[in-house]
């Protein structure tokens, strides 16, 4: 992660999406030493956003951990009968 002060931001905003995609990192933005913005890819924060709704929706969550521990108990299913039952 990069820290780039608030003063800066302005000269460096207009190269920061090449940045940012090529090293997929984020830029926290400082006021006084202190973190005030972050900035990051678009599609990082898409991922961030969905993994939040994800994990807010309680019978999503009830679901994946069900799963979770139908695996953990080895209850899966082969991938070739999926691929079938999906007509794959």
């Amino acid at each position: 992660m990069k820290d780039i002060p608030i003063t800066e931001v302005r000269d460096e905003l207009t190269s920061l999406p090449e940045q940012l995609s090529l090293a997929h990192e984020t830029v926290t933005v400082t006021r006084r030493g202190k973190p005030v913005l972050a900035i990051l890819p678009w599609d990082e924060y898409e991922a961030l956003v969905e993994t939040l709704e994800i994990l807010g929706d309680a019978r999503l969550m009830a679901s994946l951990r069900q799963s979770i521990k139908e695996l953990e108990h080895g209850h899966v299913v082969p991938w070739e009968q999926a691929k079938r039952k999906l007509g794959l």
